[in-house]
């Protein structure tokens, strides 16, 4: 029998008879150095590579309201180089080692990362320690960068369909929280502020106190401490004041509902709902009902509003899971002809049925299935456990959590989908955001 052949049977039992692939613990070993610095190793000899990654705790929440978007500078701007790297040669030393690298910003925190091949680890890491220690946060690199991001928020919000469609979002959502600003922040704000700002941001938030190292992959655990030790053990600890927010927001009493206008060929009707945050049991038991709304074909969105109904061409609903309550967003783009209001009124009758009916044991097993195969196969992956090892102990200075997520998401029962459907997708926790062809303003 071919190799296929077999793939496809085991892929068709997975699904109908409840058999799912076995997830194995993460091992890792973890400690601190005397500046602060936590540092998680996490073994994996399988292939010849390994993943340097440093998490800083800082996102778009803990920035200056009156000075928005540093930590998405930041993420352009430590790529500059450093007293010992030339200028823009940050990146040439990864690849002409074999490797590959980049970095992303989110609310909550900000995360750099290399992989390469495992002999070349100390590079990795004398890459991060130059990064952390003394980074080229000067004139020259400062307004470049200005220049980049500036045209990127242009780029990203005004020139892509739905480009602020998170941004026009969250300003709705939040009233009060800091996660009501765009991670791309105020292009103003970057334009107008002064060299020392920079300079402040990041003798702030990039020490080792306010960081998390991870090295995973074809390591001997004895020489990456020693090579740690070398080259992080002399980083100064950071001795600014960190604050973080802790907002909490006020319930939102009524719906809010909105329209705007963009260049856009399409409309679209989106859908917000208040969550819990991640690790909260409750956001594993909304992020599945969006499982059972959007995932597939065989969704229930998709069946009902793209195949039987016609009246959208595309459906999506997810959850972002956010270090504070965070939202779950539901979106619809209208077939042609078919009027907002009725695509409106076909995904919130989906939402009630999950609210009035129990979803059946055989969908509900499919979606066990699939969340669990969808971990299995993420923890065979390097960068996705290296990246959740250093969320979770971010997020909740815990990073043995990486273990007990699958277990959440299994714990979550069939009365459990009911109850949050029941419990946060209301009316008065609602914001419906209709976003229309600017040709269609007139009407």
């Amino acid at each position: 029998m071919s190799k296929i052949k077999n793939q496809l049977i085991l892929a068709f039992l997975l699904v109908s008879f409840g058999m799912t692939a076995q997830m194995k613990p993460i091992n890792f070993e973890e400690f601190d150095l005397d500046n602060g610095l936590h540092v998680i190793l996490h073994q994996d000899n399988s292939t010849p590579i390994v993943n340097v990654s440093v998490m800083y705790n800082v996102g778009s929440k803990n920035e200056n309201p009156n000075l928005t978007g540093f930590a998405h500078f930041f993420e352009h701007l430590m790529f500059e180089g450093s007293d010992n790297i030339p200028r823009h040669e940050y990146s040439n030393y990864v690849e002409k080692a074999g490797g590959t690298l980049n970095a992303n910003t989110s609310f909550d925190r900000t995360y750099y990362y290399e992989v390469l091949p495992s002999n070349q680890l100390e590079l990795g890491l004398w890459l991060e320690s130059e990064r952390m220690l003394h980074a080229k946060v000067d004139s020259i690199g400062i307004a470049t960068q200005k220049k980049v991001v500036i045209e990127e928020k242009k780029e990203r919000t005004e020139n892509t369909p739905y480009g602020d469609i998170l941004e026009l979002t969250f300003d709705r959502v939040y009233k009060e929280h800091p996660y009501r600003t765009a991670i791309l922040g105020n292009p103003d704000h970057i334009r107008s502020a002064k060299d020392q700002d920079f300079v402040d941001f990041y003798n702030t938030f990039y020490v080792p106190n306010n960081a998390c190292l991870v090295i995973a992959g074809d390591i001997d655990k004895a020489k990456a401490k020693e090579m740690v030790t070398k080259y992080f053990s002399d980083i100064p600890r950071g001795i600014k004041e960190i604050t973080r927010p802790n907002i909490v927001e006020k319930p939102q009493l009524s719906e809010i509902r909105d329209t705007v206008y963009r260049n856009v060929q399409l409309p679209m009707i989106l859908q917000a709902y208040k969550i819990p945050a991640l690790g909260d049991d409750d956001y594993y038991a909304v992020d599945l009902l969006n499982n059972v709304l959007a995932k597939g074909q065989s969704s229930r969105l998709y069946k009902q509003l793209v195949d039987s109904q016609q009246k959208a061409i595309q459906v999506s609903s997810f959850s972002l899971g956010l270090q504070q309550p965070g939202v779950t967003l539901a979106f619809a783009i209208p077939n042609a002809g078919v009027d907002n209001g009725e695509v409106e009124k076909a995904m919130y009758a989906e939402v009630e049925k999950l609210q009035n009916e129990l979803i059946s044991e055989r969908e509900f097993q499919k979606l066990k299935n699939q969340v669990e195969n969808d971990m299995v196969n993420g923890s065979r992956r390097l960068a996705t456990v290296a990246e959740n090892l250093a969320t979770d102990y971010t997020y909740f200075n815990d990073a043995s959590a990486v273990n007990k997520e699958l277990d959440k998401y299994l714990a979550v029962t069939r009365e459990d989908i009911q109850r949050v459907a029941k419990k946060y997708y209301t009316k008065e926790n609602r914001v419906v955001l209709y976003y229309l062809p600017n040709s269609q303003k007139a009407n």
